[in-house]
């Protein structure tokens, strides 16, 4: 176990991916899937206040900074043409049940079960984003996944108290985030699907 303050590193990290990932967006680099990163912002700030509820400290940290930045890189989407992915069905079916998730956390009302609808409606959200990953690698970088990965990695090295509260977000994000980036830096889907990927 790692004193908690790395939670801040964590943070500093993931702050320096999604900055390079904004500025890709903005010049049109990457093309983020809208819907991703619109519910990428929503459930994870929805956890952050529930972690918040559960007395989760400063590793709430790392589950803002996932809900925050994602935010402004969608936001950034609107700003160049050539960063715009067109969303197909199966992106607003993933949207669609993300948003139920978070409905029936609204429902409940209980910290650790609003968590688990969060991470539910992020996996959901982060549906078409792996698709894309899988597909069309060339539309995303896989940097700043890689340091969201890490940050999740140094929050999980700070935690005493393993509740689902406090580790079940930063899990989530760890495996996500190591999905997407081994899906674009190692364009797996080129490789298993060249004909369909192609």
């Amino acid at each position: 176990m790692i004193n908690e303050n790395f939670v801040i590193v964590g943070a500093v990290i993931g702050a320096i991916g999604a900055l390079s990932y904004l500025i890709d967006t903005v010049k049109g680099k990457v093309k983020p899937n809208r819907v991703s990163f619109f519910l990428w912002s929503l459930a994870p700030l929805i956890a952050f206040a529930a972690e918040i509820q559960k007395g989760v400290g400063i590793q709430s940290l790392m589950t803002f900074s996932v809900g925050f930045l994602p935010l402004t890189i969608f936001i950034a989407s609107f700003f160049n043409k050539k960063a715009e992915w067109k969303l197909g069905r199966f992106d607003i079916i993933c949207g669609v049940l993300s948003l139920v998730g978070l409905i029936f956390w609204y429902i409940s009302k209980e910290g650790n079960v609003a968590i688990a609808f969060s991470i539910l409606a992020d996996g959901l959200a982060a549906l078409p984003t792996i698709t894309k990953s899988y597909y069309y690698p060339e539309t995303e970088s896989g940097w700043p996944y890689l340091t969201g990965g890490i940050s999740a990695g140094l929050t999980l090295l700070t935690i005493r108290d393993w509740s689902f509260a406090h580790y079940g977000f930063p899990v989530y994000i760890l495996v996500v985030t190591l999905i997407i980036f081994s899906l674009v830096q190692f364009k797996i889907g080129k490789i298993l699907s060249p004909k369909v990927a192609s």
